[in-house]
């Protein structure tokens, strides 16, 4: 009698999922991995015959479960609860589109530098939770505290020898742009630099000897901004979000504040913006983790507006497809800088701009002559909105949308100063480099540039690549 009750339980239980999974309402969106789900795949003949249309269906069914951000808090819970965790094998580094180990893979013939005797980029020695216990969850990351003070931190894979391609860019811009343009190069640490305890050091790569690989490929003309030193120095601050993979405002304060040093320009310090806050922020590394203790852990969106300035933002929105390729634009607009979200909203690190996939030009009320552009990764985003007393104008480019030519561009805005700010992980990515490059020369026949100047940068650009190709096959 046990048995046949065993069964029915079992066979209710098994009618029930099937009833869910195969007639409710399918999840189109994921808040808790924040990205769209798969959809129903266009059918073909063609696809039918070849296997792609039954994979991409079954692909849709897996990923678009009914009340999928539920079952998998659910999980997450009982997991929690038992104890059970990934195994400390299963670690994956994070760095982008790299190569692990190996760099940009143009850069693995080029021989060591030391640093620019002008450039000493400081050693940081954690003082904050060295001695903390961590755990590896999902992907490799790293979780670090209890309750409301636990931290996840991404790993970083990079090597010491990368990221000279990013490098390499700010140089191709100095060489382009010569005496007529600053050019500025930052590399952005990620938390797990400063917050990883010792006993998981293990399970990432430091960061400082790429940082230094950077400035030690730079142009001479070309200005290195040391953020590393600078958010270091404020580690026991709230400089890195603990439940994003993205750095505060707090910390893009700092980092705005060293880079208006090195550009000698004015900088207000923080006494002279409006400090905001969005309650209960959960960000990305949830959805990475899995670990339910991030969830349980939700930290207040600390952002700052300033105040006795007058700034006016204008927006051009890019039009992206579902593989996040520039399909059109529309037409420019006006729009506040700053946007405001709902406490316990998952998109408050949008706060400045609204996100990534649009062009951004602020005109401020200051007076110098000054006018920036920041090409940037979403950590730039919590650059700008601190130099509006800084520049009379602040351009903020996208290296993955940007669809213009920017030497006309810099002609056309009077651009004085050009930053590069991105994240290490970012910065070590060939794509990135890659980007920089093509916007130098796309859109070869754009009314009103000088087409002589750029089919010369296109035929530099086009040897560069050449020659590139050449010294990886001498190599392979």
């Amino acid at each position: 009698m046990k048995h046949y009750i065993y069964i029915a339980v079992i066979s209710l239980i098994f009618l029930a999922f099937a009833v869910v999974f195969d007639t409710f309402p399918r999840s189109t969106v994921s808040e808790l991995e924040k990205r769209e789900l798969a959809t129903f795949p266009e059918f073909s003949w063609e696809r039918l015959a070849d296997g792609s249309f039954t994979s991409d269906v079954s692909t849709w069914f897996s990923d678009s479960e009914p009340y999928r951000d539920l079952f998998m808090t659910l999980s997450m819970q009982v997991k929690d609860l038992i104890a059970i965790a990934p195994s400390e094998d299963n670690v994956k580094f994070h760095a982008g589109d790299m190569e692990l180990e190996k760099g940009d893979g143009e850069l693995s013939t080029v021989k060591d530098k030391e640093p620019k005797d002008s450039m000493t980029i400081n050693e940081y020695e954690n003082h904050i939770n060295a001695d903390e216990n961590a755990k590896i969850a999902n992907a490799g990351i790293i979780i670090v505290g209890k309750g409301d003070k636990v931290r996840a931190l991404m790993a970083y894979g990079g090597g010491p020898k990368g990221c000279v391609g990013y490098a390499q860019a700010a140089n191709k811009y100095k060489e382009v742009f010569g005496d007529k343009v600053n050019i500025y190069c930052m590399v952005i640490p990620t938390a797990v630099e400063f917050y990883c305890p010792d006993k998981a050091k293990n399970r990432t790569n430091r960061q400082l000897p790429t940082i230094r690989n950077v400035v030690a490929h730079l142009d001479p003309r070309v200005k290195p901004v040391d953020v590393y030193t600078t958010l270091g120095k404020h580690a026991n601050e709230d400089i890195y979000l603990r439940t994003d993979h993205h750095w505060s405002p707090l910390g893009g304060y700092y980092a705005a504040q060293e880079f208006a040093r090195v550009a000698g320009v004015p900088f207000k310090d923080l006494s002279h913006y409006e400090r905001r806050v969005t309650h209960g922020y959960v960000g990305s590394m949830y959805g990475y983790s899995k670990d339910i203790s991030i969830k349980n852990a939700p930290e207040d969106f600390v952002y700052y507006v300033p105040q006795g300035v007058e700034y006016t933002t204008t927006y051009t929105n890019y039009n992206i497809n579902k593989n996040y390729q520039v399909t059109g634009e529309g037409k420019p607009f006006t729009a506040p800088f700053f946007f405001k979200f709902k406490d316990g909203h998952g998109g408050a690190y949008c706060t400045m701009m609204g996100g990534d996939t649009k062009l951004t030009q602020v005109r401020t009320s200051t007076h110098n002559g000054r006018r920036v552009i920041i090409l940037k990764d979403s950590f730039g985003n919590m650059l700008p909105g601190y130099l509006f007393f800084s520049f009379e104008e602040v351009h903020v480019i996208d290296s993955r949308y940007f669809t213009k030519d920017i030497i006309a561009y810099v002609d056309e805005n009077k651009i004085t100063d050009i930053l590069f700010a991105n994240n290490i992980f970012k910065a070590y990515s060939s794509h990135t480099y890659d980007s920089f490059l093509r916007f130098l020369h796309q859109q070869w026949h754009r009314p009103g540039a000088d087409s002589a100047k750029l089919e010369k940068m296109r035929s530099d650009s086009v040897k560069q690549k050449k020659q590139k190709t050449e010294k990886l096959d001498s190599i392979h």
